[in-house]
């Protein structure tokens, strides 16, 4: 088994099964059995794409060049010698659906903001950061939900129609290879299309909640003064300030997006690579930019997924 990498905006590859990008977008490495506290995605309820993607939105991907033939080939070499692929994906593969990362250099959230994501705990012991939060989502859910799979994810849904592709982790909360079609999937930080209750458990669709946000705020109203990842957008105080938060309609309690939040407990994409890395796997790194895994990987790549992959010919 060969192992990809992929993160933001790269793709990071072992020869044997491993891929891994800077924050993950696309990993690759020996199928096997996956660490506790993955959880596997449920596809039944998202629509799915055909092999052609729409054309790219580049606004939040880093700049970088079309890919060198020698990348193409070494790449095509590494996916050609292994029989089966275990790959993970990060931000950096939904770039180029339009949705922005935090950590790209000069157009991730970090660059081009001093603004934060709520850690756990404040969102947990603060009634006003939760007014804070699902105002903003509230705000962004139309925008974000519609966001539709690139050709990287579809490329990757191909590959295990192919049976190269033997298991997909991603670190994304978007659901966007579900969206393509990719069934081999485990969405290792959640998922904003579910929200839970932290009382009593019960789970309810994202889209099911924005009913109950229209209901409860029927006259409210707030244009974003920016975009920010995984569904926020930036409002001030002063426009959240009248939003009203529904409770848990089993118990009462407080609601929360079944996602890891900044501050939650956290199985790191970076640990499978450890692990491909002990096991004397193959590791291939796809990604734009310097990465954690670059001193260990078998194969570094600087260049757009959607770019490159969709060049290789997996068989």
């Amino acid at each position: 088994m060969h192992c990809l990498f992929s993160a933001c905006g790269a793709l990071r590859v072992r020869a044997k099964a491993t891929a891994i990008r800077g924050p993950p977008s696309l990993n690759m490495f020996p199928a096997g059995k996956l660490p506790g506290g993955c959880r596997a995605i449920r596809a039944h309820h998202l629509r799915h794409r055909s092999v052609n993607g729409a054309s790219p939105n580049l606004a939040f991907v880093p700049a970088c060049l079309p890919p060198h033939p020698v990348e193409v080939e070494e790449l095509q070499r590494f996916v050609s010698n292994s029989k089966k692929l275990f790959v993970m994906t990060g931000a950096g593969i939904s770039t180029e659906s339009g949705i922005p990362d935090y950590r790209s250099e000069g157009v991730g959230l970090y660059a081009r903001s001093d603004r934060r994501p709520v850690q756990l705990a404040e969102f947990v012991r603060s009634a006003s950061a939760r007014q804070r939060y699902w105002a903003r989502n509230f705000v962004g859910w139309p925008q974000f939900s519609s966001h539709q799979p690139n050709t990287a994810h579809l490329v990757l849904r191909h590959w295990e129609e192919l049976g190269k592709l033997h298991w997909l982790v991603t670190q994304n909360v978007d659901a966007l290879h579900t969206k393509a079609g990719s069934q081999r999937v485990t969405e290792l930080h959640g998922c904003t299309h579910r929200v839970f209750c932290l009382t009593c458990g019960d789970q309810t669709s994202r889209s099911e909640l924005q009913e109950h946000f229209e209901a409860l705020n029927p006259s409210w109203k707030a244009e974003a003064l920016g975009v920010a990842p995984d569904g926020d957008v930036f409002l001030t105080d002063e426009q959240v300030r009248n939003f009203q938060v529904p409770a848990c309609r089993q118990c009462g309690g407080i609601l929360k997006p079944d996602v890891t939040f900044f501050g939650d407990t956290v199985y790191s994409g970076y640990r499978f690579a450890l692990a491909a890395r002990e096991k004397q796997l193959p590791i291939a790194v796809l990604n734009i930019g310097p990465t954690r895994l670059d001193h260990f990987a078998s194969l570094k790549l600087n260049s757009r997924c959607g770019e490159l992959l969709p060049l290789i010919v997996a068989h």
